[in-house]
C-alpha cells in the first residue's frame, strides 16, 4: 500500500512539474540585478518571447483532467502558488535592498530589473493570487491579498469575486473589453471604474446586512494596510528611491493584469433577456487558448472558458473545449498581449472572430449597440 501510494505521489509530481517553470524567473530577475547591461531584459525576454517560442514548438494541450480529483492529488499543484507567495516576496524586497545601493546599476538599468520585476509579479504573481483567491481556504485568500498588496491592487479581489464573475459579458462589468474598443481606451477606463465598483460591491455587501461602509469586517480596510506595510517597507530598506523604484515594478504589474483582461473577454457578451436580466455564464463567453508552454507558465488561466463556467476548480482541473464549445485565441497570451498593444493589428486579427462569434451563437440579435456600450446603464 506505501509503494503504490508512493508512485502515485510520484506519478502526480511529475504531471505538476511543468507548471513550476515559473520559479525559473526569479533568478533571471537576480541575473539581471547582478551583471546589469541587457541583462535585465531577461525576464521580459523570457515571459513575452521564449514562452511564445516555445507555445510554437510544443504545440496545443487538449487534455483534461479528471475534474473530480480530489485535493490529494492536487498536493504538488497547490504548493506552487503557496511557495511562490514567500519567494516573491524575498526577491521583491531583497533586490530594492540591493539594487538601491548597487553601484554599479546606472539609474536606467535599476529601471529595467524592477520593469522586469513588475512583468513577473504582474504575470506570475497576480496570476497565482487569482488562483489563490479563488479558494474557500482562509490561508490562501490572504496569501492572495499579500500577493496583491505588493501591486498595490488589492481591490482586484473584491472587484474580480463580486463583480467581474456575476456581471461577465454584460455593461455592467467594466473588465469585459468592447467591441472595437482599443487597450489604449480600456486601460484607464478600468483602472478607475474597477476600483470603483470594487468598493461599491464591498459597501453594498455590508449594506445587505444592516452594517455601514466603514465597518470594521470591510476588506478595504486590510488591503490599505497590507498596501502601506509594503510601502513603509520599501521605504526603510530603499528609502524614497526604493519607494519610487516599487511604484514601477507595481504600475508595470498593473499593466500586465490588464492586458490580459482586455484580451479574455474581449468583444464576447451574454445574451440580454429583459429587464436587465442576462443568461447563464456559458463556456462560449470566454476566449479560450490551448498552447501547451503559455498554458504552465499562467497555470492554465488560458483555459478561462472552464474558469468562468466553473470558476470553483482548482487550476489543474480546468478543462480546455474544442472550437464547437468555445470561441479559440489563435495565439497563446504572450502573443495576443503584446498585439493588443497595436490596436489597428488587434482589430485586424480579432474583430472577424467577434463578427463569426455573433454570427455562430446569437445569429438573432441583428443590433449589437447596446452590448457595446462600455458604461452602466442599470441602477445598483
Amino acid at each position: 500500500m506505501d509503494q503504490f501510494i508512493s508512485a502515485a505521489q510520484l506519478r502526480n509530481w511529475r504531471h505538476a512539474l511543468p507548471f513550476w517553470l515559473s520559479l525559473v524567473l526569479l533568478p533571471m530577475v537576480w541575473i539581471g540585478a547582478v551583471l546589469g547591461g541587457w541583462w535585465v531584459l531577461l525576464p521580459p525576454l523570457a515571459t513575452w518571447y521564449l514562452f511564445a517560442a516555445l507555445d510554437g514548438v510544443l504545440g496545443l494541450d487538449l487534455d483534461n483532467a479528471d475534474p473530480h480529483s480530489t485535493e490529494a492529488d492536487l498536493t504538488w499543484y497547490i504548493r506552487l502558488t503557496a511557495i511562490w507567495v514567500p519567494l516573491q516576496f524575498l526577491t521583491l524586497f531583497g533586490l530594492l535592498a540591493y539594487v538601491t545601493g548597487a553601484g554599479h546599476l546606472s539609474s536606467v538599468e535599476k529601471f529595467g530589473v524592477f520593469f522586469g520585476m513588475g512583468v513577473i509579479s504582474g504575470t506570475i504573481g497576480i496570476n497565482y493570487s487569482h488562483e489563490l483567491m479563488h479558494q474557500t481556504n482562509r490561508m490562501e485568500r490572504w496569501m492572495a491579498d499579500i500577493l496583491l498588496a505588493m501591486v498595490l491592487y488589492s481591490h482586484f479581489r473584491s472587484e474580480h469575486l463580486l463583480v467581474h464573475h456575476r456581471y461577465v459579458g454584460t455593461p455592467r462589468d467594466p473588465v469585459t473589453a468592447r467591441y472595437n474598443e482599443g487597450f489604449h481606451r480600456y486601460y484607464p477606463r478600468v483602472l478607475q471604474q474597477c476600483l470603483r465598483s470594487a468598493f461599491q460591491a464591498e459597501a453594498s455587501r455590508l449594506a445587505r446586512r444592516g452594517l455601514p461602509w466603514s465597518h470594521r469586517s470591510n476588506p478595504f480596510f486590510r488591503y490599505w494596510t497590507l498596501q502601506a506595510a509594503m510601502l513603509l517597507l520599501a521605504l526603510l530598506l530603499g528609502g524614497f528611491s526604493g519607494v519610487l523604484l516599487f511604484l514601477v515594478q507595481a504600475g508595470v504589474a498593473i499593466w500586465q493584469l490588464e492586458l490580459v483582461n482586455y484580451i479574455e473577454h474581449y468583444g464576447l457578451t451574454r445574451k440580454h433577456l429583459g429587464a436587465g436580466k442576462y443568461e447563464h455564464v456559458k463556456p462560449h463567453h470566454s476566449w479560450n487558448a490551448a498552447q501547451k508552454a503559455s498554458n504552465w507558465l499562467l497555470i492554465n488561466l488560458q483555459r478561462h472558458s472552464d474558469h468562468h463556467y466553473k470558476p470553483d476548480r482548482r487550476f489543474p482541473l480546468l478543462q480546455t473545449y474544442s472550437a464547437a464549445d468555445a470561441p479559440q485565441l489563435p495565439f497563446g497570451y504572450p502573443v495576443m498581449t503584446i498585439a493588443a498593444m497595436i490596436p489597428p493589428l488587434w482589430r485586424r486579427v480579432m474583430n472577424p472572430k467577434v463578427r463569426r462569434w455573433r454570427q455562430t451563437y446569437y445569429p438573432e440579435i441583428t443590433n449589437w449597440t447596446h452590448y457595446n456600450k462600455a458604461s452602466n446603464p442599470w441602477p445598483r
